[in-house]
């Protein structure tokens, strides 16, 4: 596999625009990730509260990081040129949205999976002994978000029946007029980058391995659903043998007082009453076990 990223990777400096380079060595893994269950879910128009909410809080974990990193390195020479703040930052609408569905206590809420805070940890590698690397994240990322990411809004609202604006700012970018106009300058910006030939091979292979921690967060997302979705099929499930249980003992216990009450029409109404008792809770230790 990573033969063959290497192969790719040499394949695509040819090219002289770092825009097209990156797209031709994610190719495959473009495809990869747009194929995870989460993913086909989101395009089938399959998309449920839940899995919505946990993908905010992985993408706030992860803009966090992401835009924690681009600040602090703003001004260097391969950041400069695509560092948008006031256009492009995610973090406060996603943290919006995040109180919108939780509350304001919605920071003590949020859960992750491990792939999350992997993301997190590498974006935060980079920033600090890689800067320029950061170009393939954010590339990733924020032109991700400017294309598929409106199909996605749209189907989120659709399937979540929420009203514009309510819960989905993350898909929102007000100060984008024209999504496809500002991701032509912002290509253009990122071709204007001067790296030496080991920076751009640098720069490539983590466009690959954003796209793997894409794929990875999306599969554990999608795992964690499901162990969801088990865990309460089985409570379900438990509940209704344990209502049918307690029917059952309740007719046999019925059944059980009233044979011994005409059996024992002429017992003492006392010890017939008190033999009742003992029976019922005998039936019910056997179906208690």
């Amino acid at each position: 596999m990573e033969t063959v990223e290497k192969n790719q990777i040499q394949t695509a400096i040819v090219d002289s625009e770092l825009s097209e380079q990156i797209k031709a060595v994610t190719k495959e893994s473009h495809v990869r990730a747009e194929n995870t269950e989460l993913m086909l879910s989101y395009q089938r128009g399959r998309v449920s509260l839940q899995q919505y909410q946990l993908l905010l809080c992985s993408l706030y974990k992860i803009y966090e990081a992401l835009e924690e990193a681009l600040d602090t390195n703003a001004s260097h020479e391969a950041v400069a040129p695509i560092y948008f703040p006031q256009e492009l930052s995610r973090l406060e609408s996603i943290g919006k949205d995040l109180e919108y569905f939780y509350g304001r206590s919605w920071r003590e809420k949020m859960t992750v999976p491990a792939a999350t805070l992997r993301y997190a940890q590498r974006l935060r590698e980079v920033g600090r002994d890689h800067p320029e690397y950061l170009v393939a994240h954010a590339y990733t990322r924020y032109l991700g978000d400017l294309s598929g990411g409106q199909v996605l809004g749209r189907i989120t609202q659709k399937s979540l029946g929420l009203k514009s604006g309510e819960g989905l700012l993350f898909f929102s970018f007000p100060a984008v007029s024209s999504p496809n106009l500002f991701k032509q300058l912002y290509r253009s910006r990122m071709n204007s980058i001067e790296l030496t030939e080991e920076q751009r091979s640098g720069v490539l292979q983590e466009a690959v391995t954003a796209f793997e921690l894409n794929i990875q967060l999306f599969n554990e997302l999608q795992d964690s659903l499901s162990s969801v979705s088990d865990t309460d099929n089985q409570t379900r499930q438990r509940h209704t043998q344990h209502q049918q249980s307690t029917t059952t003992a309740a007719a046999a216990d019925g059944q059980v007082c009233e044979a011994l009450q005409i059996s024992s029409s002429l017992m003492p109404r006392f010890l017939r009453t008190l033999l009742c008792v003992f029976v019922v809770l005998a039936v019910g230790v056997v179906y208690a076990f």
